[in-house]
């Protein structure tokens, strides 16, 4: 079984200029080299798609056309069950987990680890959005980023331990400060748990099944 996809850039790309697959190679080779880049990330993309036996092509019409990137990996029919040894499942009643994070992929890949794991979960993607969310699903569990679009995750603690509803909830930060005044926040804004990004899903996991 084969597993594919293409991504398309606005960058134009001809097979006469140069090999985009060659390490440092970039269309833009002036001085200031205006649009950035070291010229690396195709490079980078063979080597890691040719570990796992894939393949990588590169294709443009021309300039102004843009450039379509496919790719290609061998994958398994089918994909190994999650056991329960793997993913500890909450006792008694499923718990509710709020996750607030602006990063929708780091969101994404969170809600995904929590969802095998059995919980039921809301995500936000703001911190105004996220206070409104909790107001409405109520839940046991909060894991907040502090660098938030339109309330950051202090204000959004001090805002749930004020509002009935949730002043009971258990609220983790996970977060990318990690410095002694950022945990001394955490805890005067309301926090339980002061987790540092990236976090450890074990550990993660752990403080939930607490």
């Amino acid at each position: 079984m084969t597993f594919s996809g293409k991504i398309h850039k606005k960058t134009p790309w001809r097979l006469t200029r140069y090999d985009p697959f060659e390490a440092f190679a970039q269309s833009d080779r002036s001085l200031d080299r205006s649009r950035g880049g070291l010229g690396l990330g195709l490079s980078v993309a063979k080597g890691l798609l040719e570990m796992h036996e894939g393949t990588i092509a590169a294709a443009s019409a021309g300039n102004g056309q843009g450039t379509e990137i496919t790719f290609q990996l061998p994958c398994e029919a089918e994909l190994p069950a999650l056991t329960q040894a793997t993913a500890p499942q909450p006792a008694g009643k499923q718990v509710r987990i709020l996750i607030v994070e602006d990063n929708l992929d780091a969101a994404e890949s969170l809600r995904t680890l929590l969802e095998l794991s059995g919980y039921d979960v809301t995500v936000a993607f703001t911190g105004l959005s996220g206070v409104e969310a909790a107001r409405t699903v109520r839940p046991d569990i909060v894991l907040c980023d502090i660098g938030l679009p339109e309330m950051d995750g202090f204000a959004v603690a001090r805002a749930l331990r004020h509002t009935p509803e949730t002043a009971a909830a258990r609220l983790i930060a996970v977060t990318g400060y990690a410095a002694n005044d950022d945990r001394q926040q955490t805890r005067e804004a309301g926090f339980d748990v002061h987790l540092v990004k990236p976090v450890d899903p074990e550990v993660l996991l752990g403080h939930l099944a607490a």
